[in-house]
């Protein structure tokens, strides 16, 4: 299989195409697609979805994808890497706001076909936003590039809004929507940074369900009890963090709550087979270009 890469932190794309573009690939950097006008299928890991005018889609590293064209398409593509990711902000909290966002938006990348916009609000400014980086990049006047930067962030954060209100029915073992869980595993994971929030105690009074009780029903409808599953959700943050920011284990041990490094280590070690320093340096040595 064929895996494209990018060779600056940052790319804006506008093609108009009528026949299919290339077969099935990867990539080793992140694309946000959006359809400015047509219509056809995407296909994203063995999976399809037709599309139209105003759709928005995530295509991470891991996906394997392509569009067969029905009528001639007009696609705008954003792609970035983890240097994009990276350099976004200089002030240290303002750069850790914008990774626990970027986060969010990873950990909840569905690796589904379908539009990211549930929020039909959301649709119309969407649109806007692409209509001026389009005209940013044509005019190039002063300070476009910032501009554009500034733009692409703005999609960014509606992407992790829309995200928000997606379904979370991934992890649960039934598909329970209305149930008071999917309210709980969006809670823990909107206080992930903040363990004290995340105490069994709290999380009980916050939704008026027992303590004793509270416990077998998360691991009922989850399969993994509620300590296992903030571990786990706080674990694939680290693995995040790891490929897609230069923190040191040290910070990342602060920021999530981990007791200290060691604790770290040994709960990554078994979650991954690795540790930390060994996983870091794997990913980045990855996606390099493969040929099949």
């Amino acid at each position: 299989m064929y895996q494209e890469n990018l060779h600056q932190e940052f790319e804006i794309v506008y093609k108009e195409l009528n026949e299919n573009p290339q077969k099935a690939h990867q990539h080793s950097f992140f694309e946000l697609i959006y359809i400015v006008n047509g219509t056809g299928t995407q296909c994203i890991n063995k999976n399809s979805f037709d599309y139209h005018d105003g759709h928005l889609f995530l295509i991470t590293p891991q996906d394997c994808h392509s569009f067969e064209i029905k009528t001639t398409t007009s696609f705008f593509f954003i792609r970035f890497n983890d240097i994009y990711i990276r350099n976004q902000q200089q002030d240290r909290k303002a750069k850790n706001d914008w990774l626990q966002q970027m986060e969010f938006i990873l950990q909840h990348a569905s690796h589904q076909p379908g539009c990211l916009l549930c929020n039909n609000g959301d649709k119309p400014l969407v649109k806007m936003l692409v209509e001026s980086i389009i005209r940013e990049q044509v005019n190039r006047e002063a300070h476009y590039t910032e501009l554009i930067k500034q733009l692409v962030n703005t999609i960014l954060t509606i992407v992790a809004r829309n995200m928000t209100m997606m379904p979370v029915s991934a992890c649960l073992t039934t598909n329970l929507n209305n149930e008071p869980v999917v309210d709980i595993i969006r809670y823990i994971q909107e206080n992930i940074y903040e363990p004290e929030k995340l105490r069994t105690e709290l999380i009980s009074d916050h939704f008026g369900i027992a303590q004793a009780y509270l416990g077998r029903y998360f691991k009922k409808h989850t399969g993994e009890s509620l300590q296992q599953y903030i571990s786990n959700y706080k674990l694939k943050l680290v693995e995040t963090r790891l490929q897609h920011s230069d923190m040191r284990i040290n910070e990342i041990v602060r920021e999530l709550g981990f007791t200290d490094e060691s604790h770290l280590n040994r709960l990554f070690k078994k979650h991954k087979g690795i540790n930390p320093s060994s996983f870091r340096k794997q990913n980045n040595a990855a996606y390099q270009p493969v040929h099949q």
